[in-house]
């Protein structure tokens, strides 16, 4: 029988040395992807199990607590960067309101731990995070969210009336939307109230960019999951300068009842992967335009949803999905 020699001790190292360079080399040839929304070159992880909201973040490290409306209004109103707000009991009686903003490395948080109540919350700032709220019946919509550097997170937002009856409203940069529940949007007129919307329509209102909405949880919504319109949608009430671009819409469940999920109107590099489709509606996404550059796959969807992508001819630049089967 012959035996194999076993390598010396030279060779080893070499051998080492070179899997070592070529390991490098492969490592700096290989192009950083960058992700909407994700606070870094790469995208984070994607949130496991099922989507909706999770656990909140414990009340803890807390600089101002609040248990009633007043207390809450004080504390938001003098809230410094690096606060911890935390909200206890029901504080329902008038909309929550930050003005105030964060830094990058000193956010401003607002706590509910699952448990505070609220009628609805308005941020008018940045570098904020806001986790654990429950906001019941709130005015629409639920949530405002306005500014750069925002996360909102594993909140519920159940019943929002009144106005367009929408769940959550946003605009500005660096937005992060993840792990939320919203349940039963109906507004004043049929068909307007949505999960999520944003459009540019003055200076106060600007295009939205690079914003990622993650693992929520759409029920019983009246009109679309996700609306998502550019400063030249076709509404023609835009503010006509700038670019909505850069969204990941993905792993969400999506219940709702129009003639599409997700509607995007002269907004650019949209991803939306991942996502459960479950109303019986026409079709599951419309692009029109020049909502070019999408990226749509790995979507699962109702079976009796007629088509999965409508799009206009504005919209197929840089296209990568499923054959659109039908007009927007």
């Amino acid at each position: 029988m012959r035996l194999n020699r076993p390598a010396s001790s030279a060779a080893l190292l070499a051998s080492a040395i070179a899997l070592t360079v070529a390991a490098l080399a492969t490592a700096c040839s290989a192009p950083t992807p960058t992700v909407p929304g994700g606070g870094g070159p790469t995208a984070p992880a994607a949130p496991p199990g099922t989507p909706g909201a999770g656990p909140p973040a414990a009340l803890a490290n807390c600089t101002k607590q609040a248990s009633d409306p007043a207390g809450a209004r004080q504390a938001l109103g003098s809230a410094l960067p690096g606060d911890r707000i935390c909200l206890t009991g029901n504080v329902s009686g008038e909309r929550l309101m930050l003005r105030n903003s964060g830094t990058p490395d000193r956010p401003i948080t607002i706590l509910g731990g699952g448990r505070a109540i609220s009628s609805g919350i308005s941020i008018e700032a940045s570098n904020v995070v806001v986790d654990g709220l429950a906001l019941q019946k709130p005015e629409a919509p639920g949530a405002s969210l306005n500014g750069t550097n925002i996360r909102f997170t594993n909140n519920t937002i159940r019943s929002p009336r009144d106005n367009d009856g929408d769940g959550i409203r946003f605009w500005g940069r660096d937005l992060v939307i993840e792990r939320n529940t919203i349940s039963d949007t109906v507004g004043q007129d049929k068909r307007h109230a949505d999960c999520m919307q944003t459009f540019a329509t003055d200076e106060k209102r600007p295009p939205s960019q690079n914003v990622r909405i993650e693992a929520n949880r759409c029920e019983d919504i009246d009109n679309i999951c996700l609306i998502a319109e550019g400063p030249d949608s076709s509404a023609g009430d835009g503010i006509g300068e700038g670019n909505s671009e850069k969204l990941i819409f993905r792993n969400n469940y999506c219940e709702n009842r129009a003639g599409q999920a997700i509607y995007l109107d002269d907004f650019e590099e949209a991803q939306i992967i991942g996502n459960e489709i479950a109303g019986t509606i026409k079709k599951a996404f419309a692009l029109k335009n020049d909502s070019t550059g999408a990226v749509i796959r790995g979507n699962k969807l109702n079976p009796s949803i007629g088509y999965e992508v409508g799009m206009d001819d504005s919209s197929q630049e840089a296209y990568q999905g499923p054959e659109p089967g039908g007009a927007p």
